[in-house]
């Protein structure tokens, strides 16, 4: 764990919830999005001085070759960023279903398999032990309000 200076303590236990992902995944997103729109904001100002301060004495080959040296890079960052940006729903999708979709049916075939069993054995007339206990989905997490962001929840989360 690591201490920041200006938030609590992080560790990765603290995405044990969907809706703290969720606010993880969109807050991520939206730093994502802003450092792409600043890349963005200084290609076009490389872009645009390049082509105001076009040196003396190149071909236009070369020109256009030096163009592209100086505002190549500022183009492959933005794409990262706003690829980055897309990957923070797989991110959301895959820990909802890896983490509460796949256990939860896992857990409803395993007692469905449970109970299949108890019903064979009841009409062979063997007795049956203690009912299992009901497994069921997952309960339902209150969802996070639109303002909430990944550290106030883990702020109100450790207050609690």
């Amino acid at each position: 764990m690591s201490r920041t200076p200006s938030g609590p303590e992080w560790s990765g236990d603290m995405l044990s919830k969907p809706e703290m992902v969720e606010a993880f995944a969109t807050q991520l997103r939206g730093v994502l999005k802003s450092q792409a729109a600043f890349v963005s904001e200084v290609r076009q100002e490389a872009e645009a001085m390049w082509k105001a301060n076009r040196p003396e004495g190149y071909s236009s080959f070369e020109a256009w070759w030096r163009h592209r040296w100086v505002v190549g890079p500022f183009r492959e960052i933005q794409e990262h960023l706003e690829e980055a940006a897309k990957l923070t729903f797989d991110l959301e999708a895959r820990y909802r279903k890896g983490r509460h979709e796949i256990p939860a049916a896992r857990q409803a075939a395993a007692l469905e398999k449970k109970q299949a069993k108890q019903s064979a054995q009841v009409t062979a007339g063997t007795p049956a032990g203690a009912p299992p206990r009901p497994v069921g989905p997952p309960p339902a997490a209150e969802p996070a309000a639109a303002g909430d962001g990944f550290l106030s929840l883990v702020s109100k989360e450790r207050s609690a």
